[in-house]
This record gives structure tokens, sequence and C-alpha cells, in this order.
């Protein structure tokens, strides 16, 4: 045991910037809920809606992002710092151009909102508030590229600063356009909407700012001519990040269905629905934090060719993340009546979502774990299995469960959590046969 506790502190150093930067933009939502639910429970179900298309379409630039990491990571542990350079840049260039088609891809998605089955009144707030989400991906997903690259560089404290400074302009921005004040116009939803997109702005620019003004960065980004690109690299880029873009968008894709799923139930059931999502999400950030020290961890070992401290170290951060997300278990089950009175006052909502919390208390463990085992897969640069392992999980086992114990067995939003706590939980076995799997190959 003791050589796993050993880098716990390791660990945590390199994941804590990480998770302070995860659970600030995951605070950007949060605020915008807080702010929002003050307007009453359509008002909420309405950036629940706006922000789950969001985020599905997002999970692919994420992804794609993604891919920077562990290569970055592998690089800079064999000091190679010409192909680190290549994926550093070609990884920005390609984040932009996704940004800018999938704000197509949100563009298009809007039109299909009204067959889905929402109530009219949701909609109608919610469209306008996708309009300006939508136009924030294009400096999201530069955000995320140059982000991945300075995390694969293990100097993740840089993007904790910008998610930082974009979180306190987030809240002055929704202070002033969803309640009109300082003279600013009562906008309401799309006001919530406004702040998002400027704080993602500030934060690319304040994270690009610092990584040049970095020496130690600053050379990695040098843009080639198109005559001199590397397609190889392009292409390897392109092919790790397709697979871990789908992984994101069958686990975001299937906690969005609950989002529509309880929309047909009613709108007191997607309110309370979106706040379990935000208060799952928190945590999760938090595991996504010692996910990405492991694909560092992981990565930087790989490339030393250190094998037995790379198995001693993804050992540590999943017992380190296991003990995290206990934790939050335990917490959950007692705060779980009164996390939903910072949101709204009607008293259904409340009712609904503190049940809906007990089911998020209950997947802590295996939501954290699936997280970190997918981390340590990245940095194997192993992820055409686990993309087929979160389908299964996902798609064939939880959501035609979702569908049965919400409608079939008339469970409602309750059940819709069932299903999620059970593709979570198959999720995290399967992945840890995987892991084990190429544990033992690699350790033989």
């Amino acid at each position: 045991m003791r050589q796993y506790t050993k880098e716990f502190s390791t660990n945590t150093k390199l994941a804590a910037p990480v998770i302070i930067g995860q659970v600030g933009q995951v605070a950007v939502g949060i605020v915008d809920n807080l702010m929002v639910g003050e307007l009453g429970a359509a008002s909420l179900a309405a950036v629940s809606l706006g922000n789950g298309i969001f985020f599905v379409v997002m999970s692919v630039v994420l992804g794609f992002s993604m891919s920077i990491t562990p290569l970055t990571a592998q690089f800079h542990g064999e000091q190679n710092r010409e192909q680190g350079g290549k994926v550093a840049s070609y990884g920005l260039l390609l984040c932009g151009i996704i940004g800018i088609f999938l704000f197509g891809v949100i563009k298009v998605i809007q039109q299909f909102v009204p067959l889905f089955n929402q109530p009219e009144e949701v909609v109608e707030i919610a469209m306008p508030y996708l309009n300006v989400l939508a136009t924030s991906m294009i400096p999201y997903a530069l955000y995320q590229g140059a982000k991945q690259f300075s995390d694969g560089m293990s100097l993740t404290k840089l993007s904790m600063v910008a998610t930082m400074v974009g979180n306190v302009l987030n809240i002055l921005l929704n202070y002033i356009f969803i309640f009109g004040k300082w003279g600013g116009p009562e906008l309401g939803v799309t006001g919530a909407g406004i702040g998002t997109l400027v704080s993602r702005v500030v934060m690319f620019l304040v994270l690009y700012f610092l990584i040049i003004k970095k020496e130690a960065l600053k050379s990695y980004l040098k843009w080639p001519r198109a005559s001199q690109f590397e397609w190889e690299q392009i292409r390897r880029l392109v092919k790790l990040g397709f697979s871990i873009a789908m992984q994101l968008l069958f686990e975001f894709g299937f906690f969005t269905m609950s989002i529509f799923m309880a929309g047909s139930l009613s709108i007191n059931a997607q309110a309370a629905n979106q706040i379990a999502l935000n208060v799952a999400s928190l945590t999760f950030m938090v595991a996504v934090g010692f996910g990405v020290a492991a694909t560092i961890r992981v990565g930087n070992q790989l490339g030393k060719k250190d094998i037995p401290n790379m198995i001693r170290i993804s050992r540590s951060i999943l017992l380190l993340t296991a003990v995290i997300q206990l934790v939050f278990g335990v917490l959950f089950v007692f705060i779980r009546h009164w996390i939903p009175t910072l949101y709204v006052e009607e008293v259904e909502v409340i009712h609904i979502a503190a049940q809906l919390l007990f089911i998020v208390a209950l997947f802590q463990l295996s939501d954290g774990l699936q997280v970190t085992l997918l981390g340590s897969l990245r940095g194997l640069l192993d992820v055409k299995m686990p993309t087929v392992i979160l389908f299964v999980a996902y798609w064939v086992v939880g959501f035609p469960l979702m569908y049965l114990l919400s409608k079939v067995f008339h469970l409602g939003a309750f059940g819709i959590w069932i299903a999620l706590f059970t593709g979570l939980t198959v999720s995290c076995i399967l992945l840890f046969i995987r892991y084990r799997y190429l544990i033992n190959k690699i350790g033989e």
C-alpha cells in the first residue's frame, strides 16, 4: 500500500490545477443555473435544454483536443521537442477548424428542437440562449486545444488561471445581463449565454498569452507552412481524437438523453434533473482531474519506457480517486435535501431533485473510477476498445433501461437516474477488465 500512497502527493499536485480548472468550467454552468433559477423552473429547464444540446456537440471538439495530451506527454517524456511542437501546432489548428464546423452543426440541430417533444415555453426561452452558446463553440475549441497542450507538458496551472479569470468575468456579466444591473439590458436566460460567450473568449486569450510568455512552451507553437505539414502526425491526431470524441459523444449523449426524457415528463422533472446533473458534473470534474493526471503520468512513463513505475503510478491514481469519490458519495447522502434549495423554491422540484441526488451519491465510485481508467488507457494510447465499451455500457445497456424505467414502468425521473447509475457501473467494470488485461500484458 505504501508504494501507492507515496504517489498521492505528486498525483494531487498535478491533478489539483486541472480539477480547479475543470470545476471552474462547470462552475460557469452552475452560476448560470443558480442565477437563472431565480427566474423560475421554466427558465432553468431552458438552460438545461440549451446546455444539453451544446455539451453533446462540444464532446466532439473536446475529444479531438484530448488527443493532444497523451501525445504531448509521450514526446515530452522522450524529450522530443520537434514532434511535441508539431502536436501542439497541428492540434490547435485542428481544434479551431472543428470549432467552426460544430458552430454550423448546432445551428442545424436548432431547426429540429421543436420535434423533441419538449414544453413549448421551455423551447421558446432556450433558442436565443442556444444561439449565443453556438457562437461560443469557436473560442471554447481553441481554449481546449491550448489547454490540452499545456496539460500534456505537465503545466496544468496555466489553464487553471485562465479559467478563474473567465469565471469571475462570467459572474459579473451574468449579473449585468440576466437582471439588467449597472445599466445593462435585462435579457434573462439569453444574458447568461452572453456571459458564457465573453468568458470563453477571454479564457482562450489569457491561456494563449500565458503559453507564449513561457519560454519552455513558446518555441512549440510555430506555425508551419502548408508545404511543411507532416500529414502523418495530423492523421495520428485525427485518428486518436476521433476515438476519444466518440467516447465522449456516447457518454455526454447518454446523459443528455436524461434531459430530453425528463423534459417529456414535466417542466419540474426537467428542472430537478438539471440540478442533479449540475451536482454530478461537479464531482465528475474532480475525477476528470485525476484522469488527466493518469494520462500525463502514464504517457510520460511510456515515453521513458519505465513500465514498472507506470503500472505503480496508474494504480496509485485509481486508489486515490476511489477514496475521494467515496467521501463525495457519503456527503451527498446527508445534504441531498439541502442542495436543491440553492436553485429553486418550488417544493415539487426540490423533492424530485433530492431523490435524484441519492442516486448521484450511489454512483460516485463507479463514475470516478471509470474516468480515471479511461485516463490511464489514453496514456497507453488505447482508445478503440474503450470506445466500444462505452457504447455497450451507455447505449446497449443504459439507454434502453432508461426508457423502460421512466416510460414503461412509470418511475419517472428516478427511473432515468437508476439507468444512469447502471450505465456508469457497467462502464466501470468493463474498463477495469480492459485495464487489467493491458497492464498484465505490458508487465509480462
